[in-house]
Protein backbone atom coordinates (compact mmCIF):
# COMPACT_ATOMS: atom_id res chain seq x y z
CA UNK A 1 0.00 0.00 0.00
CA UNK A 2 2.50 2.79 1.12
CA UNK A 3 5.39 0.65 2.35
CA UNK A 4 7.69 3.12 1.16
CA UNK A 5 6.32 6.01 2.54
CA UNK A 6 6.58 4.63 5.80
CA UNK A 7 9.89 3.63 4.98
CA UNK A 8 10.79 6.86 4.25
CA UNK A 9 8.87 8.32 7.52
CA UNK A 10 10.96 6.48 9.74
CA UNK A 11 14.01 7.14 7.97
CA UNK A 12 13.67 11.19 8.47
CA UNK A 13 12.67 10.44 12.23
CA UNK A 14 16.03 8.13 13.50
CA UNK A 15 17.92 10.21 11.62
CA UNK A 16 15.89 13.03 13.73
CA UNK A 17 16.36 11.00 16.81
CA UNK A 18 12.74 11.38 16.96
CA UNK A 19 9.95 9.65 17.70
CA UNK A 20 6.19 8.70 16.57
CA UNK A 21 2.79 7.22 17.62
CA UNK A 22 -0.17 6.71 16.27
CA UNK A 23 -4.37 7.43 17.28
CA UNK A 24 -6.23 5.83 14.80
CA UNK A 25 -10.30 5.55 14.57
CA UNK A 26 -10.88 4.38 10.73
CA UNK A 27 -8.19 2.80 9.69
CA UNK A 28 -8.43 0.31 12.54
CA UNK A 29 -4.48 -0.02 12.83
CA UNK A 30 -3.44 0.50 8.94
CA UNK A 31 -0.78 2.99 9.60
CA UNK A 32 0.82 1.63 13.06
CA UNK A 33 1.00 -1.32 10.93
CA UNK A 34 2.42 0.61 7.69
CA UNK A 35 4.96 1.83 10.02
CA UNK A 36 5.72 -1.33 11.81
CA UNK A 37 6.62 -3.13 8.35
CA UNK A 38 10.58 -2.06 8.07
CA UNK A 39 12.90 -3.46 9.53
CA UNK A 40 14.73 -1.06 12.32
CA UNK A 41 10.83 0.37 13.21
CA UNK A 42 11.54 0.12 17.04
CA UNK A 43 14.02 3.12 16.59
CA UNK A 44 11.48 5.55 15.88
CA UNK A 45 7.88 3.67 16.31
CA UNK A 46 6.43 3.73 19.95
CA UNK A 47 3.20 2.72 19.39
CA UNK A 48 -0.18 3.12 18.75
CA UNK A 49 -4.10 3.32 20.12
CA UNK A 50 -7.16 2.11 17.60
CA UNK A 51 -9.83 4.84 19.36
CA UNK A 52 -12.33 3.06 17.23
CA UNK A 53 -15.46 3.78 19.76
CA UNK A 54 -16.12 7.41 20.29
CA UNK A 55 -15.59 6.65 23.82
CA UNK A 56 -12.59 5.91 23.36
CA UNK A 57 -11.23 8.81 22.28
CA UNK A 58 -11.99 10.50 25.70
CA UNK A 59 -11.15 8.02 27.99
CA UNK A 60 -7.72 7.09 26.73
CA UNK A 61 -7.05 9.87 24.49
CA UNK A 62 -7.39 12.62 26.31
CA UNK A 63 -10.17 14.34 23.97
CA UNK A 64 -12.63 16.83 25.80
CA UNK A 65 -15.77 14.80 25.51
CA UNK A 66 -17.75 18.05 25.54
CA UNK A 67 -16.07 18.49 22.05
CA UNK A 68 -17.35 15.00 21.19
CA UNK A 69 -21.24 16.11 22.79
CA UNK A 70 -20.68 18.97 20.61
CA UNK A 71 -19.25 18.11 17.16
CA UNK A 72 -19.13 14.28 17.27
CA UNK A 73 -15.75 12.09 16.52
CA UNK A 74 -15.17 13.42 12.73
CA UNK A 75 -14.03 16.86 13.49
CA UNK A 76 -10.39 18.52 12.68
CA UNK A 77 -10.40 19.59 16.90
CA UNK A 78 -10.84 16.03 17.49
CA UNK A 79 -8.50 14.62 15.32
CA UNK A 80 -5.81 17.49 16.65
CA UNK A 81 -6.88 16.11 20.35
CA UNK A 82 -5.96 12.50 19.15
CA UNK A 83 -2.35 13.21 18.50
CA UNK A 84 -1.66 15.46 21.24
CA UNK A 85 -3.45 12.19 23.49
CA UNK A 86 -1.52 9.54 21.79
CA UNK A 87 1.80 11.77 21.89
CA UNK A 88 1.76 12.23 25.83
CA UNK A 89 0.21 8.60 26.74
CA UNK A 90 3.38 7.36 24.72
CA UNK A 91 5.85 9.84 25.31
CA UNK A 92 6.48 10.32 21.27
CA UNK A 93 8.23 13.56 20.15
CA UNK A 94 4.85 13.54 17.67
CA UNK A 95 1.54 11.90 17.48
CA UNK A 96 -0.43 11.10 14.30
CA UNK A 97 -4.12 10.80 14.48
CA UNK A 98 -6.97 10.23 11.82
CA UNK A 99 -10.81 10.25 12.30
CA UNK A 100 -13.52 9.84 9.73
CA UNK A 101 -16.25 8.31 7.99
CA UNK A 102 -14.97 4.71 6.28
CA UNK A 103 -18.94 4.23 5.20
CA UNK A 104 -21.06 2.54 4.15
CA UNK A 105 -23.31 5.48 6.03
CA UNK A 106 -22.78 8.97 7.02
CA UNK A 107 -21.21 9.18 10.81
CA UNK A 108 -22.60 12.28 13.14
CA UNK A 109 -23.93 14.47 10.10
CA UNK A 110 -20.74 13.86 8.07
CA UNK A 111 -20.86 12.43 4.43
CA UNK A 112 -18.61 9.34 3.74
CA UNK A 113 -15.69 9.74 2.52
CA UNK A 114 -15.10 12.63 5.37
CA UNK A 115 -11.64 12.44 7.30
CA UNK A 116 -9.34 14.59 8.93
CA UNK A 117 -5.48 14.09 10.01
CA UNK A 118 -3.39 15.60 12.46
CA UNK A 119 0.13 15.61 13.64
CA UNK A 120 0.90 16.73 17.21
CA UNK A 121 4.72 17.82 17.48
CA UNK A 122 7.18 19.38 20.20
CA UNK A 123 6.05 22.37 22.20
CA UNK A 124 1.85 21.65 21.33
CA UNK A 125 2.58 22.40 17.46
CA UNK A 126 -0.16 20.64 15.48
CA UNK A 127 -0.30 20.43 11.48
CA UNK A 128 -3.63 19.42 10.14
CA UNK A 129 -5.16 18.10 6.73
CA UNK A 130 -8.72 17.74 6.52
CA UNK A 131 -10.45 15.96 2.80
CA UNK A 132 -13.36 14.26 1.45
CA UNK A 133 -11.80 10.52 -0.38
CA UNK A 134 -13.98 9.20 -2.53
CA UNK A 135 -14.47 5.32 -3.49
CA UNK A 136 -15.14 2.62 -1.26
CA UNK A 137 -14.84 1.82 2.38
CA UNK A 138 -10.91 0.18 1.60
CA UNK A 139 -10.15 3.02 -0.84
CA UNK A 140 -11.15 5.42 1.43
CA UNK A 141 -8.60 3.89 4.67
CA UNK A 142 -6.05 3.69 2.20
CA UNK A 143 -6.30 7.18 1.24
CA UNK A 144 -6.14 7.98 4.73
CA UNK A 145 -3.31 5.78 4.86
CA UNK A 146 -1.72 7.34 2.34
CA UNK A 147 -2.14 11.14 3.31
CA UNK A 148 -1.66 10.99 7.05
CA UNK A 149 1.95 9.23 6.00
CA UNK A 150 2.52 12.05 3.50
CA UNK A 151 1.39 14.83 6.22
CA UNK A 152 3.65 13.35 8.92
CA UNK A 153 6.49 13.06 5.94
CA UNK A 154 5.98 16.90 4.89
CA UNK A 155 6.43 17.93 8.52
CA UNK A 156 9.72 16.38 9.67
CA UNK A 157 11.15 17.60 6.00
CA UNK A 158 10.10 21.01 6.74
CA UNK A 159 11.63 21.00 9.82
CA UNK A 160 14.71 19.37 8.94
CA UNK A 161 15.09 22.00 6.04
CA UNK A 162 14.41 19.02 3.53
CA UNK A 163 12.29 18.76 0.06
CA UNK A 164 10.57 15.75 -1.57
CA UNK A 165 11.11 15.14 -5.52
Amino acid sequence: MTSAAAADVLSLLVRRKATVAVAESLTGGLIGAMLTMPSGASAAFRGGVIAYATDLKAAILGVPKDLLDREGAVHPDVAAAMAAGVRALTGSTYGLAVTGVAGPDEQDGKAVGTVHIAVSGPEGAIWRRDGVFPGSRENIRESTVREGLDLLRGVLEAQMGEHSG
